[in-house]
């Protein structure tokens, strides 16, 4: 692929279950240096369209790309390409925080591992909770500890669906920078959030998914429109 070739390109791409759409066709492209949010009210298909566009499930028409071609999460370019917390909390139960942080960084040949984890440790307000266990901590530092992994390796398109769930402010302002941080040094972005502060720091396009129709926003009307839900 091109340093400009889209990273994922939907067309017309309708998403849901069955024969069943959860909203209307939706066409956007995600190229290096761009961090896209897609918003709309709950149920209008913000999560479905992120599980297609990765392949995690069927599209019901249009067409969807992810690295050039059709979504699949099974290769391998995609596994080392794309890093994603799409909010299921995935975990080792028998694995530490930091232990989760270290298989992730080292299973992808993450130089100076240990530094980077310890670095992530402290940005996710983990330090306290570093030896703890999965069911020890609680529902906001579990999420705390997925970004933290998606962060703590390579990647050329991360994807996060609501990733300021269960963040309090501060964390949610660090979140921000960190993804203004990603586009700013190439990667791309593609995200589902309600948080208008999120969008409007961190997203470079908003795409409103309404009952209407599908909406292309400045980060400026996005934030708007998220108020306005």
């Amino acid at each position: 692929m091109s340093l400009d070739e889209p990273l994922v390109r939907a067309h017309d791409l309708q998403v849901g279950y069955a024969e069943y759409p959860v909203c209307p066709p939706v066409s956007l492209t995600v190229t290096p240096g761009q961090a896209v949010a897609v918003i709309g009210a709950n149920g209008t298909g913000k999560s479905t369209f992120l599980r297609t566009a990765l392949g995690l499930q069927p599209a019901i028409d249009g067409t969807a790309e992810l690295l050039g071609a059709r979504p699949d999460p099974r290769t391998g370019e995609t596994r080392a390409a794309v890093a994603s917390v799409l909010g299921d909390d995935a975990f080792f139960p028998a694995l530490t925080v930091r232990e989760h942080l270290l298989l992730t960084a080292l299973g992808h040949r993450v130089p100076d591992a240990r530094e980077v984890v310890a670095d992530l440790i402290e940005e996710f307000g983990l330090t306290d909770r570093a030896d703890a266990l999965p069911d020890a901590l609680s529902s906001g530092q579990r999420r705390r500890l997925l970004l933290a992994a998606a962060f703590a390796r390579p990647r050329s398109l991360l994807v996060l669906d609501e990733p300021e769930q269960r963040l309090d402010a501060g964390m949610r302002n660090r979140l921000a920078d960190r993804l203004v941080d990603e586009r700013d040094q190439g990667g791309a972005v593609l995200l589902a959030s309600h948080d208008p502060l999120l969008v409007e720091r961190a997203a470079t396009n908003v795409v409103l998914l309404a009952d209407d129709g599908v909406h292309h926003l400045d980060p400026a009307a996005g934030a708007a429109a998220i108020a306005a839900l």
